[in-house]
């Protein structure tokens, strides 16, 4: 199995990271020197760099595209990527490969400029060393201009690879220096044939679960393989569609607070004791047994760690609720300009229907735009219950003034 097979949807993105795989491969005497050609040539955006910037929106499958690079660029052989290189990768294992992810708001300055330290090591095993920054646009401007000198001095067999939702996340000066490839966002029926392959589901509920995700590859996979995600998500929308007084928003934006938490500690919870049972056996404590004073400063750095994942795990889950709200809205305007668009929410479209006669475009816009303020504001620090309230009781006086209704 090649190693592009599970990236759907990206066929050209593929072909250009693919055939600078093959142009690395064949030996160019060194990756600045490489640059300077492709440009002599008039940079056909297919020959191999030292930095790369791979941008799509949230689940297009930027962190795949940039491991299956990766392992291309690891592989002793073709750019197919061998299977010990592949197992390799995703264990994170590798020698010559160095990632920095993070769960918290932000990525830390000390956290790149280790990463930058570790850049300049020469390769281990292979031809190159790979360092992969994901969510790169959770980079501060300070923290930005630690990696900018590191990409305007790197060492000759050093390939950076960032992934943000859009180069206009990072700063000019970094974008100057990176080749930028574009994802687009996956057909549902792509993303439907990925998860009832790999996920082993059936047809029906692959295609419902990469619909309600709207193409979205880690939630689509989510939603198929967790009955409880997918109740999650049903009793978002009837909590949404059944508010008809303030008291109903007030109680419904606790509510939706509530299955946010939830979803996020189904999401951490695992992996944090998978984590804490790594670290006690790597620190030689037996399960359940007592820990020794000199050690408890580590478990509390991971403890720590594990909070702050936490914090962001209820963010991202209160975002992934309110991009389900706008998917209702944006099928209602669907119905209300009869446009021949797949909606999203298809099981409920008796609700649609009724939601689409009774307003108008107008008032399903200010809807939406309830939801993006409620976003903003969120992204912002603005209390999340106080950002939910606000925006439901927006949407429910839209609803009402149109049906000429007190509050």
């Amino acid at each position: 199995m090649a190693v592009w097979d599970d990236l759907t949807g990206q066929e050209d993105a593929i072909a250009v990271v693919r055939a600078a795989a093959e142009s690395g491969k064949r030996g160019a005497p060194s990756l600045h020197e490489a640059g300077a050609v492709a440009e002599a040539a008039g940079a056909d955006g297919r020959g191999m760099t030292h930095s790369w910037l791979i941008t799509g929106p949230p689940g297009s499958g930027r962190s795949n595209l940039a491991f299956a690079f990766a392992t291309a660029l690891l592989s002793p052989g073709t750019p197919e990527g061998d299977l010990a290189t592949q197992r390799q990768v995703e264990a994170r294992t590798h020698p010559d490969l160095a990632v920095l992810s993070t769960d918290r708001v932000i990525i830390s300055i000390d956290e790149v400029r280790s990463l930058v330290a570790t850049s300049q090591f020469a390769p281990s095993v292979g031809r190159y060393r790979v360092m992969i920054i994901e969510d790169a646009d959770r980079m501060t401007e300070r923290t930005s201009n630690v990696l900018l000198k590191a990409l305007e001095e790197p060492p000759e067999r050093t390939v950076w690879i960032l992934c943000a939702p859009s180069d206009a996340d990072l700063l000019p000066t970094i974008r100057s220096r990176v080749r930028t490839v574009r994802l687009a966002v996956p057909s549902v029926d792509d993303v439907a044939r990925l998860i009832e392959r790999r996920d082993g589901v059936d047809p029906a509920t692959a295609e419902r679960a990469a619909r309600h995700a709207q193409s979205h590859i880690g939630m689509a996979h989510r939603l198929a393989t967790h009955e409880e995600a997918r109740r999650r998500r049903e009793r978002t929308l009837e909590l949404a569609l059944g508010i008809r007084s303030v008291s109903d928003a007030v109680l419904a934006a606790a509510s939706l607070l509530e299955i946010a938490g939830a979803d996020a500690k189904a999401i951490t919870e695992e992996r944090d004791a998978e984590e804490r049972e790594h670290a006690l056996r790597s620190l030689g404590i037996e399960p359940g047994g007592s820990i020794p004073p000199a050690l408890r400063g580590q478990l509390r750095q991971l403890e720590d760690d594990q909070k702050r994942r936490a914090t962001r795990g209820l963010r991202d889950g209160i975002d992934r609720i309110l991009v389900d709200l706008l998917s209702v809205y944006r099928d209602v305007m669907m119905l209300q300009l009869d446009s021949r668009s797949e909606l999203v929410n298809t099981e409920i479209l008796a609700q649609l229907r009724a939601l689409s006669e009774h307003t108008s475009p107008a008032d399903t816009l200010a809807a939406m735009d309830a939801i993006a303020t409620a976003r903003e504001r969120i992204e912002a620090n603005v209390a999340p219950v106080l950002a939910l309230e606000a925006m439901l009781i927006t949407i429910l006086r839209g609803t009402a003034a149109r049906k000429g209704t007190d509050l």
